[in-house]
């Protein structure tokens, strides 16, 4: 089968779709997100069709801060790891192409920022300023 690149809102929809569906049975991640999210997961995803439809397709639907809703989540590098594992194999799965290609780059870029934030404001006992 001929896999196409990401390219339209419904290409979106059946990324975040497939990905938050492995994330929730996941044995690592699933109790995190659920802990969080509980029955609220058709406004979270909602939120990631409109968060990937601006990153990947330049459609600004999306304005917030991805940042800091995860800040005090407990989680570590083997979150991480699980998490781009996970979102690379959805894609992967799904679509090829530069768009693609894209969305794993800039999944790879958010995990190493929030990992690296998330240590600093840990290691300094900070909290960020907005």
């Amino acid at each position: 089968m001929q896999l196409s690149d990401i390219s339209r809102f419904e290409d979106i929809k059946v990324m975040v779709d497939a990905f938050y569906a492995e994330v929730r049975e996941d044995e690592l991640l699933g109790p995190i997100f659920g802990g969080v999210i509980k029955d609220r997961w058709p406004v979270h995803l909602d939120k990631m069709y409109r968060f990937w439809q601006t990153v990947l397709l330049g459609e600004r639907t999306y304005g917030g801060s991805p940042f800091m809703p995860h800040l005090k989540l407990p989680v570590s590098s083997e979150h991480f790891n699980c998490w781009k594992e996970l979102f690379y194999r959805t894609v992967d799965a799904n679509f090829r192409g530069p768009k693609a290609d894209e969305a794993k780059w800039r999944a790879e870029r958010m995990a190493e920022m929030f990992q690296f934030k998330i240590d600093h404001y840990r290691r300094s006992r900070s909290e960020p300023l907005i």
